[in-house]
This record gives C-alpha cells, structure tokens and sequence, in this order.
C-alpha cells in the first residue's frame, strides 16, 4: 500500500535536509584536507543512492537532466555578477581562444585516447565532445569556495573559460550524438550552427543584462526582498530564451550576469548574497543528484579504461592543447602550463553524459558510467592539487584576510558616495597614523575600523594600526584620491 500524502512528500524532504546538511558540513572538511567540494558532494550522493547507506533509488535521468541544467544555470549567473565586463574583456582572447578551438581541441586529442582503450569511433567523439570542456561549478568552488588566491590574469582566464566553453561542448556533444543514434556524420552545418549559437547568445546576455538592469533601477519595489526576485526572474530569462531561439543559453546567462554586475544595482548587497546562496543550493543539489544517478557496481567493470582516460586528459590532452593555444599570447610557460593542468571536469560532463541516454544512442550508458568515472578521478589528479601546484611555482599571491565585519549602503536609488574598505597592512602608508592626520578629500570619512574581534568606532585620535580593516566612505571623484592614501581596496 503506497505511503499516504503529506508522509511521502514529508519523507523526500527529511531526506532532501539530511543530504543539505551533510553537504555544508562536510564542505568544511573537504577544503580543510583539500578535497574538491564537488567530489565531497557527488561522494555523499553515491552513497544516500541505492547501492549505498541510504538506499534512495533514483534513475530518472530526464529530471537529473532538468535538475543539472537550471543549477548549472544559476551557477554561471552568479559566476557572471562577480566576473564583471572590464575583467571579460581583459581575458577575452585567451579566454575565448580556450573556450573555442581549446574545447575542440581537447575533444579530439580525448577521442583519440578513447579510442586507443578501446571504444568504437562513434563512441570515442562522443566521449571526446563530452569531457571537452571545464567546468564552472568546478572551477568556482576550487578558486573561491576553496579560498585559492591566485595571480590575477591566471585567475581571470580560467574563470572566464570556465564560463564561455559550454556552449561549444553542448553544440559538440548535440551534433555528434545525433550521428551515434542515426549513424549520419555531421556537416558542415556544425559550423553554422556554432556560430549562430555564440551570437545569439552573447548578444541575447548582453541585451537581457543591459535590460535587467533598468529594470531593477525602474521599479522602485517596496521591499528589498523582491529585489533577488527581479534577478532570478533575469537568470532564468537570460537562460531559455536565448535557448528556445537556437542561441546558447549557458553563455547568455553568463554574460547576462557580467553585464548586470558591472555596476551598481538597488541593494545589491543582499542580491549578490541571494545569488551565492542559490549557487551553492545549485552545486550542492546537481551533485547529489548526480550522485544518485551512478551505481558503483556499473563502474568496476571500467575501472581501468577510465582511469588511463582520465590521465591522458589530465597530463596530455588538456596541456598540450591549452599550452597551443596560448602561445599567441606570450604566456610564461609555468601560467599556461598551470592552465591547462586546472581543467576541472564536474557536473557538465556529466549533464552532457545524460543527453545520449535520453536520445537513446547505442551504448550511451556506457559512455555516461565512463564520464563518471573520468570526472571522479579528475577530481583528484588534478583536482588535488591545485593549491599545492600554484604554491610551488609561485602563482598564489598573499592577500589581505577577510574582515570581521563588514559596512556597507543598501539603497533602492543612486546614491552621491559609496564604501570602501581597505586592509592595513605593516608597510601601508596610513599605518601608525591617527585619523585626524590623514590628507583626506573634503567629502571623506573614517566611518568603522575593524581590528581583530573589536569593532571600533573611529575617533581624531585613533590610530591606525597594521591588520586593521578599514571601512571609508567618499564621495564621486574623491575614490582615486582615497586610493593613493590607502592602497588597493579589498575584494570580498
């Protein structure tokens, strides 16, 4: 006799809250020894699914599909509103040559690894179209969630990669699955139909940021909570339309994101933090989910066979490929090498593994259970050593401690001014200095200083001293000025 409602319901949420708190804590765990969050969080899946401890039986790929598509949605949003325009554009080339050529590149060289394993052509180029691209989700949680702080432009290139590849992956791994189920080989329209998607996209993102923005601006709603609202609204847009008109939508989105976090928005305090939570709810449900979907006693039997393809991606294909195409661009050896050996594969992968499933191709399930598996063992080599890597070659800068508190304005209109906060570090100009002493512009103020677990309420006299975070409000025209003063501001 089947569970009566709400009880079913009731049961799928206590498990849905088990699997979530799990997740977060486990995340301070997993960055603590160093293991990537996303491994953590497909581990945990794995083993609530019904070959582990929990025993959840899930094999709906189509809504795994849906699921992974608005997550990774969501992601690359908030991906984009802290990867702003001048910082797209800085990366651009490099970014857009490795998001490209790069991803065809690497689908091709992984093809030829697939093959020489054994896997039938048909199959080899799928795998190849699958696995070809980085991964946001990844990339994001390793650099930021993980704390990583890495030489600005190696950062700025593997970001924006990370965001502008899928599309090319996605039109790789659509194509060349229609050949494995028909056993028609792709023409020329491939090309076509890459181009078409790039325009529309970029061009649609641009638009509906350009537009969203306006909006938030125009509505004057009565309560800052709507605001996130607006900006989900604008995601979700950003994504399906572009979609439903033969562009790409993961780039959309993307560059939707960028273009809206450009400059300032109503409370846009409280929508960047909305934005960050609904990312991690993304990540952490798309892996989960995942998860579910894989039974370990299907990956034995590919064991072998993924790993050595998961190792020729990592330390040939990737490399090579990346090391090539940077070449234009006069990167030192150790940054392009350190580029291409951060070439997470997560949930994209995997996303694009179920397509061939649902489009009933031949031997699909085989290539899904591999993908798993490659994305499993890249997670660790070279996912592992990531941090450890940029340490020993000298590509992690020392930078600034975040502050035990924050100051900032929440406003649903422009406003003359903002905040500004800097770190006072033993060799800053201001330190030692009382407030009263320093050569402040007409229109600037002291207005917090945060020192260790204190919170001081800045006098004339106080002074100063190294660690402090300090919180300064000026006016328009005054912020290069208060620059000189202080240094550079600090990033949160």
């Amino acid at each position: 006799m089947p569970t009566p409602e709400p009880a079913t319901t009731a049961v799928a949420l206590l498990a849905a809250a088990i699997l979530l708190v799990l997740s977060a804590l486990v995340s301070r765990t997993s960055i603590r020894v160093g293991l990537p969050l996303p491994l953590a969080f497909l581990a945990l899946g794995m083993a609530a699914g019904s070959e582990g401890l929990g025993g959840i039986r899930f094999s709906d790929y189509g809504l795994a599909f849906r699921l992974g598509t608005v997550a990774l949605a969501l992601i690359l949003f908030d991906g984009g509103l802290n990867t702003p325009v001048r910082a797209l554009r800085a990366a651009a080339g490099p970014a857009g040559v490795l998001a490209t050529v790069g991803v065809a590149g690497v689908a091709l060289a992984a093809a030829g690894g697939a093959r020489l394993v054994g896997l039938p052509w048909p199959h080899a180029l799928v795998f190849g179209a699958v696995v070809s691209s980085t991964d946001a989700a990844s990339v994001f949680a390793v650099l930021r969630g993980g704390g990583i702080q890495l030489k600005h432009r190696v950062a700025q290139v593997l970001e924006v990669e990370s965001g502008l590849n899928d599309p090319m992956a996605v039109i790789l791994t659509f194509a060349l699955t229609r050949m494995l189920a028909s056993g028609e080989p792709p023409g020329l329209a491939l090309l076509g139909e890459t181009l078409l998607q790039v325009v529309v996209g970029a061009g649609l993102g641009v638009a509906l940021g350009l537009g969203g923005r306006m909006l938030l601006w125009r509505a004057r709603l009565t309560s800052s909570g709507l605001y996130p609202v607006l900006t989900l609204a604008i995601a979700l847009a950003a994504f399906s339309l572009p979609t439903l008109l033969r562009g790409s939508g993961f780039l959309a989105v993307f560059v939707a994101g960028s273009v809206l976090g450009e400059r300032a928005l109503p409370h846009q305090t409280g929508i960047r933090r909305v934005h960050d939570a609904l990312a991690w709810v993304g990540q952490i449900g798309m892996f989960l989910v995942l998860g579910l979907l894989v039974f370990p006693s299907r990956l034995v039997p590919i064991a072998l066979e993924s790993v050595l393809l998961a190792l020729f991606l990592a330390f040939v294909a990737r490399p090579l490929v990346v090391v090539a195409c940077l070449a234009p661009f006069r990167f030192p050896a150790r940054e392009a090498l350190y580029i291409g050996w951060v070439g997470l594969r997560g949930a994209v992968p995997i996303i694009l593994a179920v397509f061939p499933v649902l489009a009933g191709a031949p031997g699909a399930e085989r290539i899904f259970d591999v993908v798993f598996f490659v994305v499993v063992v890249n997670a660790l080599v070279p996912g592992w050593t990531v941090r450890w890597l940029a340490r020993r070659i000298g590509l992690e800068e020392q930078r600034a401690p975040t502050p035990g508190a924050v100051l900032e304005i929440s406003s649903a209109v422009p406003v003359d001014g903002e905040i500004l906060s800097f770190y006072v570090s033993g060799a800053s100009a201001v330190a030692g200095s009382a407030v009263s002493e320093l050569p402040f512009p007409a229109g600037t103020r002291v207005l917090l200083v945060a020192r260790e677990r204190q919170i001081v309420a800045p006098k004339g006299s106080t002074v100063l001293q190294p660690g402090d975070h300090v919180h300064v409000f000026c006016e328009p025209g005054e912020k290069g000025l208060v620059q000189l003063l202080f240094g550079a501001e600090e990033t949160e």
